[in-house]
């Protein structure tokens, strides 16, 4: 494939986004740099915990658990479920899965859709959110290019047209009710692991370090790895599919984004609820859809069959 990035008309651009007002340029930024600096610090909290022995193995575990359901909500329920519409489900599990991903603090779930499958739509071209592609190919801007991808886009002046990318979620009050109370969930999802911890240890410094671990530091090391996938996996990796963009398979950031790292496949077909095409990619999210499946508790579950794989393979082989 081509290092050149094809372009996008000034106008198809122009009716994507909107350019904020002050008052909601402000308030944008003030939540993207909460989002950004809070869990900065209990990832430091955890790192001097850790480092003078304060934590026990529940602060451990309730990281890790926390860990789970927050990527799970994401990738599975922000990303394959909403944005990409790969399986149907009750209202039920649906519910379960808009309060996990808002747990994740990246944004209440009508940003993060009609920001997601605007970046499908321009991807890697004028009008993606956060490319690091568009900033030049030497290595200065190489570099600038990435740190961009992965936080500052966030900071943007520009927001994308939900009547445009997110009709579908505008019209489902049920959906929107997720959206209207993400703050709720983003405060359960620090309180949680506080509560439990200082239910099994019966200390306060265990509601500490439980908020610590299983909220603020969880939430730091999970959205990094999760901002690799618009940074790292469009700059670095394998291409087996050729998708006029610059989209890769970088397989350690998948193993720690359930399978969001595999990009090119993901690119390659959207609306999979699989990104690994191979049973041995690393694709936790596309393996728990499978076994939900078979349990009944999602259905429909969509992905391209053996022949069109292998022919998508062919012809990036041939474009080669």
């Amino acid at each position: 494939m081509s290092s050149a990035i094809s372009a996008t008309t000034p106008s198809a651009v122009a009716n994507a986004v909107v350019t904020l007002d002050p008052v909601s340029l402000r308030i944008k930024r003030f939540s993207a740099l909460t989002t950004m600096t809070l869990p900065l610090i209990g990832a430091a909290a955890a790192i001097y915990f850790l480092w003078s022995g304060q934590f026990t193995a529940t602060d451990l575990w309730l990281f890790g658990v926390m860990y789970f359901v927050h990527m799970f909500g994401i990738t599975v329920g922000f990303h394959r479920y909403l944005a990409h519409k790969a399986f149907k489900t009750s209202a039920v599990f649906e519910g379960i899965m808009m309060i996990t991903g808002s747990m994740g603090a990246q944004g209440p779930l009508m940003f993060w859709v009609t920001t997601h499958r605007r970046h499908h739509r321009f991807s890697d071209r004028e009008g993606d959110p956060h490319s690091p592609n568009l900033h030049g190919w030497d290595l200065k801007a190489r570099m600038r290019g990435l740190w961009y991808a992965h936080m500052p886009w966030m900071l943007s002046a520009e927001t994308t047209k939900w009547s445009v990318f997110g009709p579908d979620v505008l019209r489902s009050r049920r959906l929107m009710y997720y959206h209207r109370t993400y703050p709720l969930w983003v405060i359960s999802g620090l309180l949680l692991p506080a509560v439990i911890g200082f239910a099994i240890e019966q200390t306060a410094m265990s509601a500490l370090t439980g908020l610590v671990f299983g909220g603020l530091s969880r939430i730091f090391v999970a959205n990094q790895a999760a901002w690799c996938v618009g940074s790292i996996c469009h700059a670095f990796g394998g291409r087996p599919f050729d998708n006029e963009d610059r989209s890769a398979n970088n397989w350690p950031v998948a193993v720690f984004t359930f399978g969001e790292g595999l990009q090119n496949n993901h690119h390659a077909f959207p609306g999979s609820y699989r990104h690994g095409v191979t049973w041995w990619e690393p694709d936790l999210s596309g393996w728990l859809l499978a076994g939900l499946g078979k349990l009944r508790v999602v259905w429909s579950l969509r992905e391209p069959d053996k022949e069109t794989i292998a022919k998508r393979k062919k012809q990036a082989r041939a474009a080669a």
